[in-house]
């Protein structure tokens, strides 16, 4: 399922829904981890792992007021869903994975992104959703801007956080 939801100018038009065991969404809205973690809800899986980022109170030492997100939502979606696609290509036991990321301005303590993922065993989520915010990071089309005391900043992807994935484990 991919989403965009739009906001009260409608800047953001839906997507077509796409059934997969992947839910990708870009959000001028509040995002809910629980209702991101029920999309990777299964009945064979035995683990769910999350990660939520947070807009934290400070940049350098100095106090952050703000974030601000924009993106090239139709590469930012492409990228999101060439990540899910590697990421099962080294954890087998992946069942569904959610990533879900905001756009606009997020104040601080509010969420900016939601990465869920869902397994058999704990250790294919764990460390696909690990893999994931580091390649999303690194690769996906999303700026932000740090608004702090006494200025601001744009943010590129930062490439140097890259974990590109072990070659799948051999067969046995």
């Amino acid at each position: 399922f991919i989403s965009l939801r739009a906001n009260a100018a409608g800047a953001r038009a839906p997507a077509a829904a796409v059934m997969t065991e992947e839910h990708l969404e870009i959000s001028p809205s509040a995002l809910s981890l629980e209702a991101i973690v029920a999309r990777v809800r299964a009945d064979a899986a035995g683990a769910i792992s999350t990660f939520v980022g947070v807009t934290r109170d400070t940049f350098e030492g100095k106090k952050v007021s703000t974030l601000e997100y924009e993106c090239y939502d139709a590469m930012a979606l492409k990228t999101m869903r060439a990540l899910c696609r590697l990421a099962r290509l080294r954890w087998d036991g992946l069942l569904r994975i959610a990533i879900a990321h905001r756009v606009g301005v997020v104040g601080v303590g509010e969420t900016s992104v939601i990465i869920a993922a869902s397994s058999a065993h704990r250790a294919d989520a764990i460390e696909a959703v690990g893999w994931i915010i580091d390649e999303l990071k690194a690769t996906v089309p999303i700026w932000k801007k740090e608004t702090f005391e006494g200025g601001e900043v744009w943010k590129e992807n930062d490439g140097t956080q890259r974990r590109e994935p072990a070659p799948p484990p051999p067969p046995p």
